[in-house]
This record gives C-alpha cells, structure tokens and sequence, in this order.
C-alpha cells in the first residue's frame, strides 16, 4: 500500500501518528540494544576516554548524516522546509538552552530520549524524570515559563527569517555533507576497532541513526500528498513529550507524529529488553540521585525547548540538516555537560552503562 492510498484510507492526521509510531518503535528497539546515549559519550569524554560510548554515539550521528544527505543528494527528500529550517533560529537559546540541557542530562544520569528508553524497561527513576522533563517543556512552551523561553530565544536571532544552513552558508558543494558524514562514520569504526565493539551493537547504533532518517523521509514524503500542511519532522523529544502529555489531559488534542512518536519509543524500547531479558524495575538509589535527577529532568525540559530540540532533535535530526542553531546547541550540550560531571567530581566515578 502506497503513501497516498493510506492517507485515502485511514486520513492525514493517523497517517502522520502511525509514521510517528513506526520511527519510535525503531528508535526504541535500536537505542536500547546500542545503549546510545549523548549524555554517556559527553561524560566518557570529559574523563579523557575514546571508547565505546563515544564511538556508539559519532556511528548514530554520522548514519543519520550519511543517510539524510544521501537522500537529498537523489532528490528523495528536502529538508529546506523543514520545520526546523523554514522559521528563524535562535542562536542565544541555542547556547543558554544547550548548556542547560547538558548540565540536566548530566544531572538527571541520562539524555530525554535515554530516560524515555530506560523507562520502558522498568526504570522507575526515569519514569519520574520523564514526567517532570514533559511537564517542564510543556510549561516552557506555553506555560508559566514561556515569557522566560521567548526572552532569551529573542536575545540574537539567525537573519533572512529563517535558520542559517551551514553547508550554503559556507559557501560548500552540496557533497559536503555526504563527505563529512563518511568520514565521522570511519572515525566511529576505528573508535569500535579499537573498544572492539561488535558488530550486532553497531548495527543498532546504526539504526538510532537510521530512525532520525526515515522520520525525515516519513513526513516529506507525507507532506507531497496531503492536503493540509503538513510538517517536515523526524526524532526529538522536547515537544513530543510536551505534545503527547497534552494529548491524554486534553480531549480536543488531535493526532500528529509527535504523539505517535513517544508510544513508539516505549513500545520498541519494552520488546527489545523483554526478548533479551533485561526488563527490571529500579528506584532511586536515595534522597541525593533523587535530588539531581528530578533538577536536572526540569533544567533538560527548560533547555531543550530554549534550545529547539533536545540531544536527538538537536543533536541527531538537526546536525544531518546541517540546522545552524542545532549544531551550535549541541556543542554547548557537550560543554554544559562535561562542565557539570567535573564540578560533580566525575573522574572519581564509575560511567554508568
């Protein structure tokens, strides 16, 4: 069945909610087998190490740039409209909203995606932290904080009213993307040759990569059929988690592939540790994990919506577009969290898995 007699057969709106669900449940059964997490890879690095999680982490992020600049490259998809491109970025929010977040996800032991995986599986701490990370972004975009949000976003904001594309505004051949996605993609295979990773792990840090992928070729290729607008989206769990919160306290709430997406996650994330048997129910190791995790679940939900996505929106979805505002959020996530695991005194622990 084609795109076109879906839509005809079931509407827009499931169309782009089953889409949503197809790219989670993806997500979720990559990630949790790969452990991915940027929060890991951030903390690996700040202690001086090249291991396993950074190089899990640089193979996710380069297959999702390999593939999305692939597809561009043959005309399967643009991105030029994209959600994301088509509106102004904000390169003040970016930083303030990276550095928040990855102070958080430092904070809260794990990336949002990350939490929204281990919780899936029985972790109790995570459920928690995802709950305040929904309900702090939703608050942040149309709540409380919001007039906080639209101040600092609004402190410098990317020119000719829309987000700054990085290879045009470098003046680069439209190859340069696909080239750079290569190369990081051989860095992370020598990275694994030398952790002597397997390869069954690779392939599902391969496919977190790929997921961000598809939903970009998902909602384009949804978006040529429909009548209604439809936007160009893939991986990202700020407004997700916001949007799919509102969903079940609101009953005017409507589809879209963002409440497809968070169900999804949950859903690919639970098979996948069920079939291997990791399925177990964990709590709080006291008052002070506690303490942190549910600051810094607020500090991601706060950061991640200042900062246009969070560590896959930004980080993933946003770096294979080459998003200005999300490449520079993401490095400030990487500093806002090595920043915080040294003044945490992080050498002196272990790195959790």
């Amino acid at each position: 069945m084609d795109i076109i007699s879906l839509v005809e057969r079931i509407g827009e709106a499931p169309t782009a909610a089953l889409f949503g669900l197809l790219t989670g449940i993806l997500f979720g059964v990559a990630a949790q087998r790969s452990r991915f997490c940027l929060r890991a890879a951030v903390v690996e690095f700040a202690r001086g190490q090249m291991k396993d999680k950074v190089a899990v982490w640089l193979l996710t992020f380069s297959t999702a740039v390999v593939w999305v600049q692939g597809a561009q490259l043959l005309g399967l998809i643009d991105t030029a409209e994209a959600r994301m491109m088509a509106v102004p970025g904000s390169w003040s929010g970016a930083v303030i909203g990276g550095m928040l977040f990855g102070a958080g996800m430092v904070l809260a032991r794990g990336c949002s995606g990350r939490l929204l995986v281990l919780a899936a599986t029985g972790n109790l701490r995570s459920v928690v932290s995802g709950l305040i990370f929904a309900v702090v972004a939703q608050m942040t975009l149309t709540g409380w904080l919001a007039p906080a949000r639209d101040y600092l976003a609004g402190l410098s904001i990317t020119g000719g009213g829309r987000n700054t594309d990085l290879i045009a505004a470098a003046h680069l051949p439209e190859q340069a993307g696909l080239v750079f996605g290569l190369l990081t993609a051989l860095l992370a295979l020598e990275l694994s040759r030398r952790n002597r990773i397997g390869a069954r792990r690779l392939v599902f840090a391969s496919g977190v990569g790929f997921a961000a992928a598809l939903g970009w070729g998902l909602t384009f290729s949804l978006s040529q059929v429909s009548f209604d607008p439809v936007q160009i989206e893939s991986l990202t769990f700020t407004g997700p988690s916001a949007n799919t919160l509102m969903f079940f306290l609101d009953r005017n709430s409507v589809l879209e592939f963002d409440i497809g997406l968070v169900p999804g996650v949950v859903i690919g994330s639970f098979l996948a540790a069920a079939f291997t048997g990791e399925l177990k129910v964990q709590g709080f190791e006291g008052p002070s994990p506690m303490r942190n995790a549910m600051i810094g679940a607020g500090l991601m939900g706060f950061g991640g919506m200042l900062a246009g996505g969070c560590a896959i929106g930004a980080g993933v979805s946003g770096g294979s577009i080459f998003a200005g505002t999300a490449w520079l959020a993401l490095f400030c996530m990487w500093i806002g969290g090595m920043a915080t695991d040294l003044a945490l005194g992080g050498r002196r622990q272990a790195i959790p898995a």
